[in-house]
């Protein structure tokens, strides 16, 4: 589970990327945030894509498991285009398990962050 402690610290560290010219995106404006979900059997996650999109997520991709794990997954992205705080994104990151939980994939793996236009 991400506590709000790795949140604080993952916007600090993209903070201080941002003010030393790293990325090109101000993590405490609007930015683009996608949401990462895994499970072993692709299929489990089309439930997961349709409902994020009937919820206004954009499913970005399925990434292929790393043939070199040793425990191979298929993630799921679903982007949105919002803005965050460290207690926006704890909410979230609970809405976004709770949906693990719902459709009963492996996890809800996650968040990153970019700007607006990014891949």
């Amino acid at each position: 589970m991400i506590t709000r402690e790795t949140l604080h610290d993952f916007f600090d560290r993209t903070r201080g990327l941002y003010a030393r010219g790293k990325v090109r995106f101000n993590i405490d404006e609007t930015c683009r945030w996608s949401f990462f979900f895994v499970d072993p059997n692709r299929s489990k996650l089309d439930p997961v894509a349709d409902h994020l999109g009937s919820i206004g997520y954009e499913i970005r991709e399925f990434l292929e498991p790393d043939e070199n794990s040793e425990h191979p997954v298929w993630y799921l992205r679903a982007d949105r285009i919002e803005q965050h705080t460290v207690e926006s994104l704890h909410q979230r990151n609970g809405e976004l398990y709770a949906v693990a939980e719902q459709f009963k994939v492996e996890d809800y793996d996650g968040m990153d962050v970019g700007a607006i236009d990014g891949p």
